[in-house]
């Protein structure tokens, strides 16, 4: 039996290690090496504290670009950081809500409430079940109506900002925690929920999808954000720009990324976030990529977005 065991433990140690028999010149493990060193990089990074709440609408006219997948993931990047961290869902379809494991059907109290009732925001906001640091006002379909219903109310365009200062100023006198950032998920239009959207916000995110068409109603949406410099909200400025569903075995996605880079040069983040199908899973379950599949390309990709965009407002 000694000798059975003495030759098990040979027979062991001469099993090749997997990791060791793999061609580091193949592209996969030039991969994964890469991913490696980014995961490496993002460890040894403390994300920094913004000096004021940072207010940032993710915006789009452009369906299908990952805005709402933006929202949540670099949101839940920044809380599992450890900063605090609210998300305004204003998007009738409620998408948000949803990835963020919030409830939002027709009897929650939500930010229709605020905007039409006058409801204070702090008695609509839920905790995300799944992250300590952050918190979601989350929308309903009764915000379909909304468009309707803000234009015959005084200050129609000031009041989602309005709902924001006080919440802050009821955190403050609660001696709860500053908000270091509010993150609002837009709808795909350019009417009311948006416009108070822009006015709440100091900085715009946009997303943007490296197919043939990503610069199409670009053009329109920033002569929109002109629009409301000039007339309501002058602090506001285009601060980020991230690039989407990138599929680095085309030539076209890196063309789209390079068109994008060369026309804003200083606000397109260097993080690109690929084509991932964990990041399409995750919302199914209630969940963002970042706690849905913590180590895939897609959460590295957002974790690195987020961290870019903490750094660059320090």
């Amino acid at each position: 039996m000694a000798e059975l065991a003495n030759s098990d433990v040979k027979i062991e140690a001469t099993v090749p290690n997997v990791m060791d028999s793999i061609d580091e010149s193949t592209p996969l493990a030039q991969e994964l090496a890469s991913e490696n060193r980014r995961r490496e990089r993002l460890k040894a990074k403390q994300l920094p504290r913004p000096t004021q709440t940072r207010v940032l609408t993710v915006s789009n006219q452009k369906g299908g670009v990952g805005k709402t997948t933006t929202t949540v993931n670099i949101a839940a990047a920044l809380a599992i950081a450890g900063l605090n961290v609210l998300v305004i869902d204003i998007d009738p379809q409620g998408n948000a809500s949803t990835a963020l494991g919030v409830e939002h059907h027709a009897d929650v109290d939500s930010i229709y409430d605020v905007l039409i009732n006058d409801m204070p925001l702090g008695e609509v906001i839920a905790q995300c079940p799944d992250i300590d640091h952050l918190i979601v006002a989350p929308a309903t379909i009764h915000l379909a109506g909304a468009e309707i219903e803000l234009v015959s109310l005084v200050a129609r365009e000031q009041r989602l900002r309005r709902a924001i200062e006080v919440y802050a100023q009821e955190r403050e006198t609660a001696g709860l925690p500053r908000l270091d950032y509010v993150f609002i998920d837009c709808p795909p239009s350019l009417g009311l929920l948006t416009v108070n959207a822009f006015v709440a916000a100091q900085e715009v995110l946009i997303p943007i999808q490296c197919e043939y068409y990503a610069l199409e109603g670009l053009s329109q949406l920033l002569k929109n954000i002109e629009m409301i410099q000039k007339h309501l909200n002058a602090g506001l400025v285009v601060s980020t720009i991230l690039l989407t569903m990138y599929d680095g075995r085309t030539n076209l996605a890196a063309q789209v990324a390079a068109e994008v880079r060369e026309h804003f040069p200083n606000e397109v983040l260097s993080a690109v976030v690929p084509r991932s199908v964990r990041i399409s899973e995750a919302p199914s379950y209630q969940q963002s990529v970042i706690t849905y599949d913590p180590s895939s390309s897609g959460a590295l990709s957002y974790q690195e977005a987020a961290a870019e965009i903490a750094e660059r407002g320090k």
